[in-house]
């Protein structure tokens, strides 16, 4: 370390990786907080007698002996810090005055200081001893796990959805021709998407977290992961609520769908061309986020996932195992992936692309969705995604008109979409279950003017096309339009 660095810190201020401690006669009693947090989180640089605003107040000259020598031996002393590390602090001059520094690097270790687990999240050191879903994210970072290789262990292939199964094949095969799925059988799609493991600790072999959030029913879930949850919000007029929504509890194909179905009903598309073919400017833009909000998630943690569009901006939040921290840009960033085996499949039906072609998608369509602005992907321990919008006054976000068209783009490169053109009733239907999930069979008669059988053939029907289906308990449950 050279003094001209330490400048360049003092400039930059506190952060994810630096610390400042005034520290004037003694050390902070709260100093190896911030050990122990760098050494659980991607390491960092400690300041003493520094204040927090970066002004180096200096450390009194006959103390900075005693305070090296304690900070020594009390990061040696697995009473005070466990596992210990070796810890070599440098005092330098800085405009006459005393500062310590010392370079605190990223652990292989889980660490606690007298008893207790501590994290970094931006400047700050946070004791998440109690906190057991945060616990186990410093885990997944130190040991390399991920979620999705959870092995569930009274998961089986019978507690699947069979007709998951047929959909990705048919979605694999439009994307390859004779896609070799279509000449499996379930199990062996199972195995070919690597969700199917072995738990390393109990030795016990079955279908993993991932094979559940593809295939399972909701209850499988909802058993699995009880927190397991993605908010759609459209916030314009009432900003303390909302003004639509869609509480997602459903596996990951069927949220992308519900994500993607919210989206087209709020936000207008624009005429795009890419060579000679028209495309859709807002499913090239939104697929990418949507895709991103589903797969690079970290399961383990209660926070819920969402979605949200505003006035002005499009936005989501999900918590997120880091690989780095702050702002991303195609120029800056690694290619990172949170659950690799969930971002293969939905490669292979078409929902992603390679890892990166993503971010790179969006920093491209967004400015062209609303011309003069820059989309924000922001990494930390809660994922960001901004994207920017003209004022949504503007937009109509009725739901689409009488006859319905339900639409597909799967692999984001054909202008041709697959459509399927439904009769007036069964369009007055699905246009009414988009915006009121929850909304009855004698209500649909009602608002229609049909009687309740004919609603109930027509739904009967439509679930049959697999364009609909519910979820849920009969008195509290959801319709859910899916695209085909």
């Amino acid at each position: 370390m050279t003094v001209e660095k330490i400048e360049a810190m003092l400039k930059r201020g506190e952060g994810i990786e630096v610390e400042f401690k005034t520290s004037q006669f003694e050390l902070n009693k709260d100093i190896f907080d911030t050990i122990c947090a760098f050494l659980n989180r991607m390491g960092g640089h400690l300041l003493l007698g520094v204040k927090d605003n970066g002004v180096v107040e200096g450390i009194v000259e006959s103390c900075v002996p005693v305070m090296v020598n304690n900070l020594v031996n009390m990061a040696n002393n697995p009473n005070k810090l466990n596992p210990p590390i070796d810890c070599r602090p440098q005092v330098f001059d800085y405009e006459g005055k005393k500062i310590i520094y010392c370079y605190v690097p990223e652990s292989p270790d889980v660490h606690t200081t007298n008893g207790k687990m501590f994290d970094r999240n931006g400047e700050g050191d946070q004791d998440i001893t109690r906190q057991s879903w945060r616990v186990t994210n410093v885990y997944l970072r130190k040991h390399g796990g991920h979620t999705e290789d959870r092995v569930l262990p009274y998961f089986e292939l019978a507690d699947c959805n069979k007709k998951m199964f047929e959909r990705v094949r048919q979605m694999a095969n439009f994307m390859v021709d004779n896609h070799p799925w279509m000449n499996m059988t379930d199990m062996e799609i199972i195995r070919s998407a690597k969700f199917y493991g072995t738990d390393p600790e109990t030795g016990r072999s079955g279908l993993t977290l991932g094979a559940a959030l593809i295939f399972g029913s909701d209850e499988v879930i909802a058993n699995a992961l009880p927190a397991f949850k993605t908010d759609a919000l459209l916030r314009v007029e009432n900003l303390d609520r909302f003004d639509d929504r869609d509480f997602i509890i459903t596996n990951l194909i069927d949220s992308y769908d519900r994500l993607m179905a919210f989206i087209r009903r709020i936000l207008p598309d624009k005429f795009h061309l890419e060579g000679d073919i028209r495309v859709s400017l807002r499913d090239r833009l939104f697929r990418e986020v949507v895709s991103n909000l589903l797969i690079h998630r970290e399961f383990s943690d209660g926070f819920h996932a969402k979605l949200v569009i505003e006035q002005d901006k499009l936005y989501t939040e999900n918590w997120s195992r880091p690989h780095g921290w702050g702002s991303m840009t195609p120029e800056h960033y690694d290619s990172f992936s949170k659950n690799p085996k969930i971002a293969n499949f939905f490669k292979e039906i078409g929902r992603s692309d390679q890892l990166g072609s993503g971010l790179r998608n969006i920093f491209r369509y967004a400015p062209q969705y609303t011309p003069g602005t820059v989309p924000q992907l922001i990494e930390g321990d809660v994922f960001k995604t901004i994207i920017p919008l003209k004022p949504l006054r503007a937009y109509n976000h009725e739901p689409p008109p009488s006859p319905f068209v339900l639409r597909e783009d799967p692999d984001g490169k054909m202008g041709v979409r697959v459509g399927i053109r439904l009769s007036a009733n069964e369009a007055k239907i699905v246009s009414r279950l988009l915006k009121s999930p929850d909304t009855t069979i004698a209500k649909l008669a009602t608002q229609i003017g049909i009687s309740k059988s004919a609603v109930e053939n027509i739904l009967t029907k439509l679930k049959q096309s697999d364009l609909l289906r519910r979820t849920g308990s009969k008195r509290a449950g959801e319709w859910v339009v899916m695209c085909p």
